[in-house]
């Protein structure tokens, strides 16, 4: 079951094993094995249909989804606020800069800010009067009823706190946390130490190995499933492949070939040379019925009348002007 060769700190490691983890490996990793191997080959079976999944079906119909979603979600969208939010928030913030900005700062440039500068000068006067009060009256009534209150109930508490209050809270604290350590700190340390101590390592020692046989399970279990993988790509291979691709080149293609020299190709010329000859005929038809239609119109009109031909070129101008002749119409002579 070892299909991998153990490193030098690993033998150093099993070295110094004990005989309990020895002695919990060796089933734990057949147990593991047995439970293992279904699943891994379950699990490689669905990463494979799940990969041709994703290739043939998922992939396209993502992309599909994809182009669907943009083209009735993301475009319209985009229109709408090219073409309709832009240009209303626009209008809108130009509207609200005319219409309330603006109008706010003048509002607190020529009102608010001087009724603020009157409202500040009488809070000056205020605070000036408040501050005489609190110096010439509350300050000394103030300090009189603190040495009251600190001569009448802060030093005698004090004194009651330091010779009576606390020399009792030490005495109760003390009693408490020895009763306390004593019912449940010490127990729960024996239990500590030598119960849960040991059996936590014992309980460590065999989720190592669990763990570790679960991961050798897992490969061993990788490997038996590529093989029997294989072994059912190549059975198919053999049964179906094979079989399917020799009939189709000993069979199919020399009947194919054969269909094709003996059937199709004289079908196709004969489909030709009859094409050929229907256009003739067709051809000969359509002269057959011109020349009819033709000699009709001549019985009933006549001959038609020859067109006299026109020169289309521009008139030749005379002779070219000399010295001696002149063709202006005040010189011709």
């Amino acid at each position: 079951m070892e299909l991998e060769k153990p490193q030098a700190g690993e033998v150093e490691e099993r070295r110094s094993e004990g005989c309990l983890t020895v002695a919990v490996r060796l089933p734990v990793r057949i147990v593991a094995l047995v439970v293992v191997l279904p699943v891994r080959m379950v699990w490689d079976a669905l990463v494979v249909v799940g990969r041709i999944l994703r290739d043939t079906v998922l992939r396209p119909l993502g992309r599909a989804l994809g182009w669907l979603a943009k083209a009735l979600f993301v475009w319209p969208f985009v229109a709408l606020w090219r073409w309709v939010l832009v240009p209303l928030g626009r209008a809108l913030g130009w509207l609200g800069k005319w219409l309330v900005v603006v109008p706010a700062v003048w509002l607190y440039r020529h009102v608010l800010t001087p009724i603020g500068h009157g409202v500040a000068w009488v809070a000056r006067g205020v605070r000036a009067g408040l501050t005489w009060v609190y110096v010439r009256l509350l300050t000394p009534v103030g300090h009189g009823v603190l040495w009251l209150v600190r001569y009448l109930f802060v030093v005698p508490a004090m004194w009651l706190y330091q010779w009576v209050l606390a020399p009792v809270g030490r005495a109760v604290a003390w009693t408490v946390y020895w009763t306390f350590r004593v019912l449940f700190v010490l127990p729960a340390l024996a239990v500590w130490r030598w119960v849960l101590v040991p059996v936590g390592r014992v309980l460590a020692v065999v989720g190592r190995e669990v763990r570790a046989a679960l991961g050798h399970a897992w490969r061993i279990a990788g490997h038996v499933s590529r093989a029997v993988g294989r072994f059912l790509g190549t059975l198919f291979r053999w049964i179906f492949v094979e079989p399917v691709r020799w009939v189709y080149r000993a069979v199919l293609t020399p009947i194919g070939h054969a269909v094709r020299d003996t059937v199709l190709r004289p079908a196709a010329e004969a489909a030709r040379a009859v094409g050929r000859a229907t256009r003739q005929a067709l051809t000969s038809v359509r002269e057959s019925v011109r020349q009819a239609r033709y000699d009709v119109r001549r019985m009933l009109f006549g001959e038609p009348r020859e067109r006299v031909a026109v020169a289309r070129r521009e008139p030749e101008g005379g002779g070219t002007r000399t010295l001696g002749r002149s063709t202006t119409a005040l010189t011709k002579d």
